[in-house]
Order: C-alpha cells, then sequence, then structure tokens
C-alpha cells in the first residue's frame, strides 16, 4: 500500500528505490514524508528534522514539497529554534502562514500566523490584542468546519500563554490570573471531548500545564493537581518523549511545599526517561540538571534544619542520660562513654550536586545554545568550585559566564559573576585586579533601589585595593549607575570585611551571598529557568529580568 498522497501523484513523483537501511528509518521519500506528517501531528519533536529528510529524498527523487507539507515543514523547523536560534522563528511562521493559506489551509494559518505573533521580540499588549482577533476569527471558522478543534484550541492557547505573561503588566494581577483561569477551564471543556486527535491531545496536557503555572502562587494543592493531569495527558496521547517544562513546573510546585525528595525523583525520572523514541533536547537536560541540583541542595538543607531540630529537641534527654552513663562509669571505674554525633550526608549531596552542574554546563555548549542558561550554569558551577577552594577552576567558569549574562543584559548576574570572580583573584594573590571587578560590580549594583549591595561591594573594593597597598579610596569607574566612588568608611579593617583578607586560605567574603541571584524568583506569575513560579513559595531576592528563553 502506498503512503502517497494524490498531491504527490498529481506532481507526478517517481518511487524511490529502496536502499540499505539501517534500523527502523524508511528509505523511500514517501515514507519519510508520511512520517514527518505523522510526527507533526503529534508534535513531535523529532518532526523538524523528519521534514528536512523527506524533503531532501524527494528533491534527489525529482519531486518537491507540496505548498500545505512544506507549511508544515516550516512550522516544525520554527518550533525547534531554540537559544541563539529563536528570533529566526518569527519569520519562518509568517511564511508558514502564507503557504498554509495557498492550500486552502485556513485554520494552520492562523495557528502559524498566532506562533509567529508569540515568537516575537517580548509580545506585549499589542500581540495579545492581535492573538484575540485570531482567536475569534478560528472560533468563526471552526463553526463553519474550516478550522479543526485542534488549530482552533492551539490558537486560544497561545493567546492564554502571552496573556499569562503580560500578568504582572495588569492593573489588578489577582484579578486577571483568576479570569485567566477561567478561560483557560473553559477551553479544556472545548477541547476535552475531542482528545482521541492527537494534536488535541497535545493542547489539552499544554493548557492544564499553563493552568497550573498561573494557579500556583494562590492555590498550590489545586495547581499540582493540574501538573499531574498535564503529564497525564502527555503520556495518554501517545506522546513518549519528555514533557520537559510540564516536568519542572510540577517540580518547582512540590519544592515549594517542602515535597523536595518527591521532586527529586521526579527530575531524575525525566533525566532518564524509561520509555521515550527522542532523547532529550541539550537544552532541555541543562535545565532538568539545574533544576534537580537546587532541588538536592534544599533538600540537603532541610534535612540538616530537621537534624538540628530533633539535636534541639532531645538535648535535655541526653544531657540526663550523660550524667547517668558517668555515674555508673565511676562505679565500674570506667569513663563515660562519649556522644555519638548523628553524620550529615552532606559530602554525597554535594557531589551529586557539582555533578549534575558540570553536566548542565557540558549541555549548553554549541552555536545554538541559550545564553541565559549556559551562563548561570557556568555561574554556579564557578561558585560551588570556589566553595571548595577551586578558584583557579572556579575562575575560568565565571569568566566564562560574565559575556553571557553582560549580552542578555541581566544585571543581577553580572554583579553576582564580577563579585565571585573578583574573590577568586583575591585568593589567587591578584588583589589589584579584584578590586577593580569589585569595584565594576558596585557600579552596575549602584542602580538598584536597594542601595546595599552596591555600598558593601564598594567597601569590599576599597578594602581589597588596601590589600594591594594602595589603601584610599577607589579610582572612578564608569559604569551603569554613572561614576562609582568607594563610600566605605576610612579604617575598615579585615576583620569587619572577613574572607581571606591576605588572599590566603581562607573562605570567601560572607557578602557574596547575600547577592541577588540571577533569573529568580520571577514577578508573580512568570516562569524562571528552573519552573519555579514567582509568588509559589519562599525563593531568594532578586532583581528584576528574569525571564528565560523557552519557559512558557
Amino acid at each position: 500500500m502506498s503512503s502517497r498522497s494524490p498531491d504527490e501523484f498529481r506532481l507526478g513523483v517517481r518511487p524511490y528505490d529502496r536502499g540499505a537501511g539501517t534500523g527502523d528509518e524508511p528509505e523511500d521519500p514517501h515514507e519519510l514524508l508520511h512520517r514527518a506528517r505523522r510526527l507533526t501531528v503529534h508534535g513531535h519533536p523529532g518532526a523538524g528534522s523528519a521534514w528536512e529528510r523527506a524533503a531532501t529524498a524527494l528533491r534527489r527523487a525529482g519531486g518537491v514539497l507540496t505548498p500545505g507539507d512544506h507549511a508544515d515543514a516550516l512550522d516544525a523547523t520554527a518550533l525547534d529554534c531554540r537559544g541563539a536560534a529563536r528570533p529566526a522563528a518569527g519569520p519562518l511562521f509568517f511564511r508558514a502562514a502564507d503557504l498554509h493559506e495557498r492550500a486552502g489551509q485556513r485554520g494552520k494559518a492562523l495557528v502559524s500566523r498566532a506562533r509567529a505573533l508569540v515568537a516575537g521580540p517580548g509580545p506585549g499588549a499589542t500581540a495579545c490584542a492581535r492573538l484575540a482577533e485570531l482567536c475569534e476569527r478560528a472560533s468563526a471558522l471552526h463553526r463553519v468546519g474550516q478550522a479543526g478543534a485542534a488549530e482552533t484550541a492551539t490558537v486560544r492557547l497561545l493567546h492564554g500563554r502571552v496573556r499569562a505573561d503580560l500578568l504582572g503588566t495588569a492593573p489588578d494581577p489577582a484579578a486577571e490570573a483568576a479570569a485567566l483561569r477561567e478561560d483557560l477551564s473553559r477551553l479544556i471543556a472545548f477541547a476535552a471531548p475531542h482528545r482521541a486527535d492527537p494534536a488535541v491531545a497535545r493542547v489539552l496536557a499544554d493548557t492544564r500545564a499553563l493552568l497550573g503555572r498561573i494557579t500556583a502562587p494562590d492555590d498550590p494543592a489545586a495547581a499540582e493537581a493540574q501538573l499531574r493531569a498535564a503529564l497525564d495527558d502527555h503520556r495518554a496521547g501517545g506522546r513518549t518523549w519528555p514533557a520537559t517544562e510540564h516536568h519542572l513546573l510540577l517540580s518547582a510546585v512540590l519544592r515549594a511545599t517542602g515535597a523536595h525528595e518527591e521532586a527529586a525523583a521526579l527530575l531524575r525520572a525525566a533525566l532518564v526517561p524509561q520509555v521515550t523514541d527522542t532523547p532529550l533536547r541539550a537544552a532541555d537536560r541543562a535545565r532538568l540538571c539545574l533544576a534537580l541540583a537546587r532541588t538536592v541542595a534544599g533538600s540537603g538543607e532541610q534535612g540538616r534544619t530537621a537534624r538540628s531540630a530533633e539535636k534541639a529537641a532531645g538535648a535535655a534527654e541526653a544531657e540526663g542520660a550523660l550524667e547517668v552513663a558517668a555515674e555508673t562509669a565511676e562505679a565500674l571505674e570506667e569513663e563515660p562513654a562519649e556522644e555519638l554525633e548523628e553524620p550529615e550526608e552532606t559530602a554525597q549531596e554535594d557531589g551529586e550536586r557539582l555533578a549534575l552542574l558540570a553536566e548542565a554546563v557540558r549541555h549548553t555548549e554549541g552555536p545554538a545554545r541559550d545564553v541565559r542558561v549556559g551562563a548561570l550554569a557556568r555561574l554556579l558551577l564557578g561558585v560551588a568550585h570556589a566553595e571548595r577552594g577551586g578558584w583557579g577552576r572556579a575562575l575560568a567558569l565565571l569568566e566564562q559566564a560574565l559575556p553571557g549574562f553582560q549580552d542578555d543584559g541581566d544585571t543581577a548576574g553580572r554583579v553576582r559573576t564580577r563579585a565571585w570572580l573578583a574573590e577568586c583573584l583575591l585568593h589567587l594573590g591578584e588583589p589589584g585586579r579584584a578590586a577593580r571587578e569589585y569595584a565594576l560590580a558596585a557600579a552596575a549594583a549602584r542602580p538598584w533601589g536597594d542601595p546595599r549591595p552596591g555600598a558593601a561591594l564598594s567597601r569590599r573594593a576599597e578594602h581589597v585595593l588596601g590589600l594591594a597597598g594602595t589603601r584610599g579610596p577607589v579610582p572612578e569607574i564608569r559604569g551603569m549607575g554613572g561614576t562609582v566612588y568607594a563610600d566605605a568608611k576610612a579604617g575598615t579593617g579585615a576583620s569587619a570585611e572577613g574572607g581571606a583578607p591576605d588572599g590566603g586560605a581562607r573562605g570567601a567574603w560572607p557578602g557574596l551571598r547575600a547577592l541577588p541571584e540571577p533569573f529568580g524568583p520571577p514577578e508573580r506569575y512568570q516562569v524562571d529557568v528552573y519552573g519555579e513560579v514567582g509568588g509559589a513559595g519562599p525563593q531568594a531576592a532578586t532583581a528584576p529580568g528574569t525571564r528565560v528563553q523557552g519557559c512558557e
């Protein structure tokens, strides 16, 4: 039975003889074409490469893609545009929309136009209004049978995503979030009767995930239920590849509610899926590694806190027991047994965290990498090495991370990286360079609403400059906030600053850990690189500008 469509017969495409195949990959161009179409319907992440192979085989056989197939190929290619390649997605979607129109596929054309708007640079209120118009057109076409349920639902979902991204700009974000939750619930009710269609099942799963995201700050339990349902819908729709975004969101909700062990198990399963026909994308694997490293660190801290509480609660009882033991030992002319302390399992946790950060760095290399995720991974791994005394290794990683934060414009990341870089230089015996890096970090932090980080960094810069033999005000440095001067009080000593006053073997300056973290937490209802939703649990303070490429 031939897999060729009527369009292909009209084009007169010649059959392509089978050659020596490898594995299950077909070599007949029409089988390749059939496979690309099937993967597209399922929303398979390998659809883009499947279309490329099919188009190449057809061209060698003397045939070409039909306008509709060409449009599907462009859509799949645009969906693969991530990281540095993300700006190319918008033009590809617009071109696909024109081809869908030529092929008479009006519903698909609306989906491509909606995706082009979402792929634009920071879609705002104008894009949101245009998406609302596309939703009305899709619903009208659906009523007259010219747009399918999957296409109509997809346009509505894309509109919902942009509305979610703009919640922070609404006059009343909580009220707008409640209205969006109602609209998403209606979308689920619209799509559920058509869930047998793989394309609709995909939209249903993604809609539940979005609903879970904007529910997390207000009702974590309901958000957890929606995200678990999203993963169930993902699997029920025959999608055997990992649902990275859903896993990240659910694990973040679990962390926020204190279920660190379950969150870690979920992320480990996502990193090593048991049934999959598609390997994890490098960028997805990097984000999962970063999230698991964060979870492991939180789980270790949670365990240490619990052990400390247990020790405090049993202190009186232990003291009494030791007194009894001492009396008994005296009677037997023996020394009392020493109190045995419970060993803390920090070494294993630290080792796993370090390995996960190293793997994240490895998966952010390459020309199409996500600059923000790569910079964050290098910063975290560099800090981890510095905290263990590996100053030289940390310096190399931090120098690699700094350009990423500079290109992206993330001030918090740039300040934190420069400060740790300065500390590494100090410990490596270069106090002059260290003082300059601290002063540059202070320059970048000065425009923040909170003046304390900039002031602390300026004092640290003056202190380190004194170690270089030139105690006095820090030289003028032009930065984002204008001219920076050391604003420390005269006579600030090493004891006040702490942390390797002579570049020796002491630990890092404690003020480094008080600096804002890059990329988290985001604004309320927004998602960061770890999958954490702003307002959905205790998270560290940071400066604005935390949205990461690829987050939905």
